[in-house]
């Protein structure tokens, strides 16, 4: 089964930021998977018809972070302030209520910030291996905010991502995934800003406004963030060590902390079968 088959035909909804494309399978409680820089609702492929097929409706956003395919307004606010609003926005343009949040990556700091800003919608919340803290970016990544503000730099990025023999080292996907991404799915994550001035555009924004002040501010806010929040954090993680989920334990009112064996930050993309049994399972128990 291809991609777009697993994902469903993809959907567009217009927000004051643009057109944002969406993908959406079942009904019941929603559910919004969210991504992380360079990657898009491919991420959730092996994770979203299973959770739709277990009751819920679950939805994932290509987020303007760099492996989209559908521009923003040339004005639009992306930086990670701006992509929480984005984010709240397209909840209130479904008019989703009650949703549960699931973030990975730079998916789960946007996530953060949206929690220290606009909770209402949000009834519960599963954040795996992200940005948190002092670590956004990670000390790998720490260099992108700053070449993001040298002009041309996202063209070179482009065609330096598009070098198939690196995929596996670890400034690519070689941290992120113990196992090889799939060619085309690679593809779907690493390519559009090659192909587009207006993805590099949105891409740069983002980039060269990351910054650890964003997810301290929106640590001290968590504090009073009384909804179930599960941390479901890939034991060997690189990236992301251990230390930051059980710091986020300790933070959150009503934080759970679950490790998840043989897998790097992109359990979706390693452990998909993991991540659906426990965002099932959460959501289930948040229901009774």
């Amino acid at each position: 089964m291809t991609t777009s088959e697993l994902l469903g035909k993809p959907r567009k909804v217009e927000l004051p930021q643009g057109e944002l494309r969406y993908f959406e399978q079942g009904s019941g409680r929603p559910v919004v998977f969210v991504h992380g820089v360079l990657t898009n609702a491919d991420l959730w492929r092996a994770v979203l018809p299973d959770v739709a097929a277990a009751g819920f409706r679950a939805i994932a956003p290509d987020l303007p972070m760099g492996s989209h395919t559908v521009p923003m307004r040339a004005d639009a606010d992306l930086s990670p302030v701006g992509q929480a609003e984005l984010l709240a926005d397209f909840l209130d343009a479904l008019d989703l209520r009650d949703v549960l949040l699931v973030g990975n990556d730079t998916g789960g700091a946007i996530t953060q910030i949206l929690l220290s800003r606009r909770p209402e919608r949000v009834g519960s919340v599963v954040l795996l291996p992200s940005d948190s803290f002092e670590y956004f970016f990670p000390p790998i990544f720490a260099p992108l905010p700053k070449l993001a503000r040298v002009p041309g730099s996202m063209l070179l990025l482009s065609m330096f991502m598009r070098v198939r023999a690196l995929h596996r080292q670890p400034f690519l996907f070689g941290w992120v995934t113990k196992r090889p991404i799939p060619a085309e799915i690679a593809e779907s994550y690493l390519w559009p800003p090659g192909k587009s001035a207006a993805i590099r555009r949105d891409l740069r924004k983002l980039l060269r406004e990351v910054h650890p002040r964003h997810t301290l501010a929106a640590a001290e806010k968590l504090r009073d963030f009384d909804k179930p929040v599960l941390l479901l954090w890939a034991s060997e993680d690189k990236l992301f060590p251990i230390r930051f989920a059980r710091r986020l334990e300790a933070l959150l009112p009503k934080g759970k902390l679950v490790e998840v064996p043989d897998a790097y930050t992109f359990i979706p993309e390693d452990r998909p079968e993991a991540v659906v049994r426990h965002v099932v399972e959460f959501a289930g128990v948040m229901a009774d």
